[in-house]
């Protein structure tokens, strides 16, 4: 689950972690008033959306007076923002976030997240903020500091005066450095996240540390600890399918191929994505219907998928473990009925009662295309798709 700027910013103040003043606007009207409430020379005015590379996108600029913040919040709300990871489509900006401009002398880089590698977290750090960390990774990666952290003891006090010195913190601030740094992984473990990023870590002139930047991701699973973090979603930023399949705690993720894909299971769901892109196709989706699917849930999952306009064929890959396949099956065919759908459908069942399961595909009457392995069901998916 992502969240704003603005609001990763308020929760990380109450963990102690230093941010700038700042008031959030949805109106023109709204940013020259808080410029005015603010009162530096100087304010930011920042685009909130759910994607970094703002800045590069024209949606962070500097407003030098209330009236300077109205005209530049009148120019970036409504506008489609496009960065690096928004893609060509873009974001609508509906949210600002006014800031106070700070004198910067210096901008670092923290970060937080699990290194699946060690199975641990690790707090990493550099010298090179305000700048891309995954082309500071591929570029220079010895610019690039790490702490792994052993989740028994949690961050030490050495490992963050370790980071402070390593990104050249000044002698008489790594004391303030190193109570950051404790405050953001104190955040970061509390909050369940599963990324906390700092990006700027700003030094000032007047020798304060800052997050200038914060991005905070949550666990969903770990939600349900978290019942007051429902009123950060957004839902303007997330896709309109992946809202609809939450309801159903289905995991549906859209992606930009033809092919729908119906699995059972996150690693079958994975193993059949590649396959189809083997065979030359393109998937239009990850479906986890889930190992104990009811026919209810699966029909659910259908409707879903197929409401993706892109989708031309279907390809229903089930291993019948804890779900059984005449239950997947009945549901495949009660959705066939009630959503009247016209294109090509080829299924793969495997295990729990697997020939019942054939069986209610065969006596559908609905024309379903039979695969005998992963392999067979991608190419005729692939060649259904293409009209083959």
């Amino acid at each position: 689950m992502k969240i704003h700027e603005y609001q990763g910013k308020e929760l990380l103040r109450n963990y102690g972690v230093p941010t700038p003043r700042g008031i959030v606007a949805v109106t023109p009207e709204e940013a020259e008033n808080a410029a005015k409430e603010l009162g530096t020379p100087v304010v930011v005015v920042k685009a909130q959306i759910h994607a970094g590379g703002r800045g590069k996108g024209g949606g962070v600029k500097l407003a030098k007076s209330p009236a300077e913040a109205k005209e530049i919040a009148s120019e970036m709300l409504g506008m489609k923002l496009v960065t690096h990871q928004t893609g060509p489509e873009g974001t609508v900006v509906k949210t600002l976030l006014i800031e106070e401009g700070l004198p910067i002398e210096k901008e670092f880089y923290l970060g937080i997240t699990l290194d699946r590698a060690t199975g641990r977290d690790t707090f990493m750090a550099s010298s090179a903020g305000g700048m891309d960390i995954e082309k500071v990774a591929e570029e220079t990666p010895e610019l690039i500091l790490k702490e792994s952290i052993d989740p028994a003891v949690g961050l030490r006090p050495f490992q963050a005066r370790n980071l402070a010195f390593g990104l050249g913190i000044p002698a008489g601030l790594v004391g303030q450095a190193t109570k950051f740094m404790l405050a953001l992984y104190d955040a970061y473990v509390k909050m369940d996240a599963t990324i906390v990023e700092i990006n700027p870590f700003l030094l000032t002139g007047d020798n304060r540390l800052i997050a200038l930047d914060a991005k905070v991701n949550f666990d969903s699973n770990a939600m349900f600890r978290h019942k007051d973090y429902d009123a950060l979603r957004d839902l303007n930023e997330e896709e309109p399918l992946e809202i609809e399949a939450s309801k159903f705690d289905l995991n549906y993720i859209k992606l930009d191929g033809n092919i729908g894909c119906m699995v059972n299971g996150a690693g079958l769901a994975m193993a059949t994505m590649d396959i189809i892109k083997l065979a030359g196709g393109e998937p239009a989706n990850f479906l986890d219907v889930g190992g104990g699917a009811s026919q209810e849930r699966v029909e659910n999952a259908f409707r879903i998928l197929l409401a993706d306009e892109n989708v031309k064929a279907v390809l229903i890959n089930i291993f019948g473990g804890i779900v059984r396949c005449d239950m997947v099956a009945n549901g495949v065919v009660a959705a066939a009925k009630n959503l009247g759908i016209d294109i090509p459908i080829v299924a793969r069942l495997e295990g729990t009662n697997v020939e019942e399961g054939k069986r209610v595909l065969n006596e559908s009457g609905i024309g379903i295309i039979a695969a005998d392995g992963m392999n067979d069901a991608a190419q005729k998916v692939v060649a259904a798709a293409s009209g083959r």
